[in-house]
């Protein structure tokens, strides 16, 4: 059974920091592209970041230079430390495996708010 399980996600101030991780099983994390989106209520799920298994990294134009996709395929993790939050940054944070450019698996989501 696959399990995407994000972690990390709560409440902080415009300005601050949160590290999101997302724990892998039931996958070979290493051969899998790893990518974080977004959602806030009503609309679509957004691409934040990614990172291919080779360790390229592609990010969307609003978080570039704030924040930092990495991986770690010891612990099957990969993560998303985001900087200088804000309040825009708010929204429900997923994590995905990705083959081809097609989502193979979510995770359940992790909430971050940024108050202002």
């Amino acid at each position: 059974q696959v399990q995407l399980v994000e972690s990390g996600g709560g409440l902080v101030q415009t300005g601050g920091s949160l590290r999101l991780s997302c724990t892998s099983s039931g996958i070979i994390f290493s051969a899998y592209e790893m990518a974080w989106y977004r959602q806030t209520p009503g609309k679509q799920r957004d691409l934040v970041a990614s990172i291919a298994s080779g360790g390229n990294t592609n990010y969307a134009n609003s978080v570039k230079g704030r924040f930092t996709i990495s991986r770690e395929n010891a612990k099957n993790t990969v993560y998303l430390q985001m900087n200088n939050l804000r309040p825009e940054d708010t929204a429900v944070y997923y994590c995905a495996a990705v083959t081809r450019r097609t989502i193979d698996y979510w995770g359940q989501g992790t909430q971050v708010t940024v108050s202002s």
